[in-house]
């Protein structure tokens, strides 16, 4: 019997070849906003791994937006070209569908690079730049404040997932997915943590969870209406009076009635002062609790690094993906060595075939 790890399945009208999708993770990497070698190398060797469908990192739609000044960005003829460059190149030796994740930092914008402290960055520095959020809260004590995101604001912000949707559209990319968790822009005007507006964007569940809703909808007229938009969550901040799973199931519900492909649930990272009981598999409860509440495709991820575990993930309905992250990094080839587990199938490059162990006979199907 098959494991269903090995199984197909389908999101909106994209077929995956298994239940293994690796998760948009920042590479900080970028030189303003345009994607460099490293990326042909990073994107490279992980669409060789045999998985189902690869995400590219975090892709901010405005330059203010980038996490990092070494984020990735889609917002003008430079980034796009850029990151047509490096899809070329992807794309000449692999067939693996190719996912975008797209996204504005709100308030945790404007950092240096992680292994270079990741505080952030003041906005008279060369690598600064002033934030914007939801309310005028910073994300840690003494750091600069954002601005409230006015009406002209409000409206730069959704023309510009619109334009990188178009963007993507153009180079080919198979689906979209949207940034809504961990503590970015859209999570921050969600999070009654952070939204603390007196406007129809803020108060109640409802207004909340209008301003990320509108930018579902742009991104979804935005983008080709045969291909998946998918959306990432935070299950819950992991803070008293914070953002939790019965609002996570109720922005779930609004997605799905306007058509989204699929859910991605993670957790965190909107305030410091969240307490996280992290541990394999953590956050699938999360994911769980949105797939029993909705019929869309729910993800999981988060410390699912062993192969039986994502097997009864999967089994026991909890998700229907399982999404690789760090574990990825350290692993590429994750999905061979899960394949020849199970004793299923999976692609791998003409080049590689002959690395094939002989006690897993047909593990390899050539791309």
């Amino acid at each position: 019997m098959t494991a269903k790890l090995f199984t197909l399945f389908r999101v909106g009208e994209l077929d995956l070849d298994n239940r293994i999708v690796i998760a948009p993770m920042c590479q900080y990497s970028a030189v303003a906003g345009c994607m460099t070698d490293w990326h042909v190398i990073h994107l490279g060797h992980l669409a060789l791994s045999g998985a189902a469908l690869l995400t590219i990192e975090a892709t901010a739609v405005l330059p203010e937006g980038r996490i990092s000044h070494g984020d990735v960005g889609l917002y003008s003829d430079e980034t796009e070209a850029a990151m047509d460059r490096v899809l070329a190149s992807v794309r000449r030796w692999s067939d693996m569908p190719i996912a975008i994740q797209l996204g504005h930092a709100g308030r945790k914008a404007s950092t240096e690079l992680p292994w270079r402290g990741g505080r952030q960055v003041d906005p008279a520095d060369e690598h600064g730049w002033q934030t914007v959020s939801a309310s005028t809260l910073p994300f840690m004590e003494r750091e600069n404040a954002p601005l409230a995101l006015d009406r002209e604001g409000l409206d730069r912000v959704r023309s510009a997932f619109a334009d990188s949707a178009m963007r993507a559209a153009r180079l080919g990319i198979d689906a979209v997915q949207i940034h809504g968790a961990h503590g970015y822009l859209l999570h921050q005007f969600l999070s009654p943590l952070s939204n603390r507006r007196d406007d129809e964007y803020g108060g109640s569940l409802e207004n909340r969870m209008r301003f990320p809703l509108e930018i579902f909808d742009l991104v979804r007229a935005a983008f080709p209406a045969e291909k998946p938009v998918t959306m990432r969550v935070s299950g819950t901040d992991w803070a008293e009076g914070g953002w939790d799973i019965e609002q996570t199931i109720a922005f779930a519900n609004a997605l799905e009635s306007r058509g989204c492909s699929a859910i991605h649930v993670s957790s965190g990272g909107l305030t410091p002062a969240q307490k996280i009981a992290v541990g394999p598999g953590y956050q699938v409860p999360l994911a769980s609790a949105v797939k029993a509440a909705t019929k869309m495709p729910v993800v999981a991820v988060g410390l699912i690094t062993e192969f039986e575990q994502a097997e009864n993930i999967l089994q026991a309905g909890q998700a229907d993906l399982i999404a690789l992250a760090r574990g990825i990094l350290y692993d590429p080839r994750w999905p061979w060595h899960a394949a020849a587990h199970f004793g299923a199938s999976i692609k791998a490059p003409s080049q590689y075939l002959r690395s094939q162990p002989s006690r897993y006979r047909d593990l390899f199907i050539a791309h």
